[in-house]
């Protein structure tokens, strides 16, 4: 008997712990619930002309004539979505929107693709909600994560501009708990940054729900919901009849010039409040501006290093040096070879600052030791999809989803004005910096490519096959950003992704002959000839060297002597290079490369560093032309094939055209087994581009139907072509 009432009191004991343990961590069970507290509620305005008057006095705003008409004018067609809507708050918004005769949708965070759906948002100037949670260490919920990683990327990449999401009005209500102070709605702070960084405007400040009771604003998150949704649901109603929001008079330069009018309703991240909003509600739910702080930072000028000017900080480091030397006397000649290179390596200063480092980092870079880094390409994400693979795939049968784009160094000897980076990497004429093993830059570099293409499971439409077919790297790209060559282990690089059974494709920015003439085989190499002229390719690159010239034209002397594939890359930039055929023509008879790409230059954005605009960027038909001129004037060469989806067309040697069909597809087994034999024969086997061709398909030829895209995937559309960010 006392057996069983011990056991009694047990169960007891343990049934009451739960109880009060789920009532102490009731968030976390609110965030499991709702399904990692991520969900979309699509609410579309919808009205028509012949709506009665006597809907008027029916006591529902939304249904006035007077807001008919404005909206039947076009004046206030509105959308609006809310995001991560936590379990009942989702179904008690839908149910007030709902209540104003507004149809409302609920979307599952997991199943919406921002990639896809965001910019079509903007275009239709939608209004979304973000009810968003912070959960474990500051970190989203599970369902929430994929588009918290891309929203934030988008932020911080120059490819997506400044203005990405101009058009999208939003506002932010995060869930989080006062408790962990380290992380306090972290998530609802940095989603309502990104978003704005892209330029959607608020329209209304955003609110923070507490879940620890001693702190909450009202007594509980239930009850800080409650005002915010009374809040947001006047707004909505305003947006609905057309009015604009009254300028607060706190603007961090003090008041507008016209009172009562808004100047610029996104200018300041923290004052996007409504007429609805009144003073002790900014107090109540009151968010700093450091969101404004890190995006103007983030943008600013002054946020990455940039080292312009290497050989003055050289020299004022040998004066210095000299003058150490001065005083100790003739010690320095005392030490042995030995240790004076130590002594060198270890005053060498490490590439990556500080501040680049965080640059590089938020603009979605893995970076490598001091001088290293790994990105996901667009194109890899895009055939994961299958949504087409970039023109590599179309002119040499890459698998785009298999390809790791890395760099063994961030640092170039050239600042070109179509610089992707806008020149936030270090630039200089020779490596000076501390040096990192190749072994381990090529085992971090897979690991991080690696983590990141697990990053993709479950993320909506990307297939599983491929997914599977990624995790295993087949090509390496070393053309991130910076001058690859320049890693003074380069070769051993090399080799070691041949024996990983990874092809290699390297560009150089032909300002180091020397270096290219001492490469081993690599797969395919490019060489980038941005301009036919010294002029124009001053103008171009900006390069660091004084004799920039004579080296660009040694750099192609080096490239006619190497037996491997190679390739020119040219980048057609309007009103700058697009009027030098012959001199073109020139350059390809002294480098007598395979192959030749022409590509349209990619606008990456608002630059201090540059000057390009939209209207340096050439249409597709403009490059089929120029590459048709040049053509003519190279008799041993012809168009093979065409990727309009990256505006690029492949100019190939005739050897590579066989009883009337084109071999510019590489034969990546047989290469692999060329480059072993000539590695074990200590580079007595040498081989030929010949030897590892293979056809190409009929669908990537100019001329086809297919303008290149690959017909076993699906080509998505996007309704804002403006917005399309092509590149590779």
């Amino acid at each position: 008997m006392a057996a069983d009432l011990d056991v009694s009191m047990d169960t007891w004991n343990f049934f009451y712990t739960s109880l009060v343990s789920l009532w102490l961590h009731r968030f976390y069970v609110y965030s499991v619930v709702a399904v990692g507290i991520s969900v979309w509620i699509i609410v579309q305005f919808f009205t028509t002309k012949t709506k009665k008057k006597g809907e008027k006095s029916s006591g529902n705003p939304a249904s006035s004539e007077g807001i008919e008409d404005k909206l039947v004018n076009g004046s206030a067609t509105l959308k609006a979505k809310e995001l991560y809507v936590a379990g009942r708050f989702a179904q008690g918004l839908a149910e007030a929107v709902i209540s104003l005769r507004l149809p409302v949708e609920v979307i599952s965070m997991g199943d919406y693709d921002p990639d896809d759906c965001l910019a079509e948002e903007a275009t239709s100037r939608n209004v979304c909600v973000f009810l968003v949670a912070t959960y474990t260490d500051g970190q989203p919920t599970e369902s929430a994560a994929w588009f918290c990683k891309w929203l934030e990327e988008a932020a911080h990449d120059f490819r997506f501009g400044k203005t990405y999401l101009k058009g999208l009005r939003y506002a932010v209500f995060g869930l989080g708990n006062s408790v962990y102070v380290d992380h306090y709605n972290t998530v609802g702070r940095n989603v309502d940054r990104w978003l704005w960084m892209l330029s959607a405007s608020r329209i209304m400040t955003r609110v923070e729900g507490d879940c620890n009771v001693a702190q909450s604003k009202h007594g509980s998150i239930e009850a800080d919901f409650e005002a915010w949704k009374a809040k947001f649901l006047s707004r909505l109603q305003a947006l609905c009849r057309g009015e604009k929001k009254p300028c607060s008079g706190k603007c961090k330069k003090g008041k507008c010039k016209s009172p009562g009018k808004q100047s610029k309703e996104s200018s300041d991240p923290e004052h996007g409040t409504s007429e609805y909003e009144n003073t002790e509600a900014e107090e109540l739910f009151e968010t700093s501006s450091e969101e404004e702080a890190d995006a103007e930072e983030a943008g600013g000028t002054n946020s990455v290093i940039d080292v312009e000017d290497l050989g003055n900080i050289m020299s004022h480091m040998k004066k210095a040096k000299r003058d150490r030397e001065l005083e100790d006397g003739d010690v320095g000649k005392n030490l042995t070879q030995e240790k004076a290179g130590r002594k060198e390596e270890s005053e060498r200063r490490e590439m990556i600052t500080p501040a680049l480092r965080e640059a590089l980092t938020k603009q979605g870079y893995k970076l490598i030791g001091s001088h290293s880094g790994v990105k996901l390409c667009r194109w890899t994400k895009s055939m994961l999809r299958g949504r087409g693979g970039c023109y590599k795939h179309t002119f040499y049968g890459i698998e785009s989803h298999r390809c790791m784009e890395a760099t063994p160094s961030l640092a170039c000897a050239n600042k070109c004005v179509f610089c992707w980076r806008h020149h936030t990497n270090p630039v200089g004429t020779e490596w000076r910096w501390k040096m990192d093993q190749p072994e381990i830059i090529l085992q971090e570099a897979l690991e991080n490519h690696r983590n990141m293409i697990k990053q993709f499971k479950g993320v909506l439409g990307v297939r599983a096959d491929r997914l599977a077919e990624a995790m295993t790297a087949k090509h390496c790209a070393l053309s991130l950003v910076g001058e690859p060559i320049m890693y003074p282990e380069i070769n051993r690089f090399v080799k070691l992704l041949h024996q990983h059974g990874i092809s290699s494709f390297l560009v150089t920015n032909a300002q180091f002959p020397d270096e290219i003439r001492n490469l081993e085989p690599v797969t395919q190499l490019y060489v980038s000839v941005d301009a036919s002229t010294k002029e124009s390719l001053k103008r171009i690159d900006r390069p660091l060297f004084r004799d920039f010239w004579q080296r660009f034209l040694d750099s192609l002397k080096a490239l006619s002597e190497k037996q491997q594939r190679t390739v020119y890359r040219l980048t057609l930039v309007k009103a700058w290079n697009v009027d030098e055929l012959k001199a073109y023509a020139d350059l390809i008879s002294l480098g007598k490369p395979d192959f030749i790409e022409v590509k349209g230059v990619t606008y990456c954005g608002e630059s201090s560093a540059s000057n390009l605009t939209m209207a340096n960027v050439p249409w597709h038909e403009e490059v089929v032309r120029f590459v048709q001129d040049l053509a003519e004037l190279v008799p041993d060469y012809e168009i093979a094939c065409e990727h309009q989806h990256s505006n690029c067309l492949l100019i190939a040697h005739k050897k590579f055209k066989v009883d009337g069909d084109w071999f510019t597809w590489i034969d990546y087994g047989r290469f692999q087994e060329l480059v072993r034999e000539h590695e074990r024969s200590g580079g007595a086997e040498t081989f030929t581009a010949a030897d590892y061709v293979a056809r190409t398909p009929d669908w990537a030829l100019f001329g086809s139907r297919e303008r290149g895209f690959d017909p076993l995937d699906v080509r998505y559309q996007r309704k804002n072509k403006a917005r399309d960010i092509s590149g590779c």
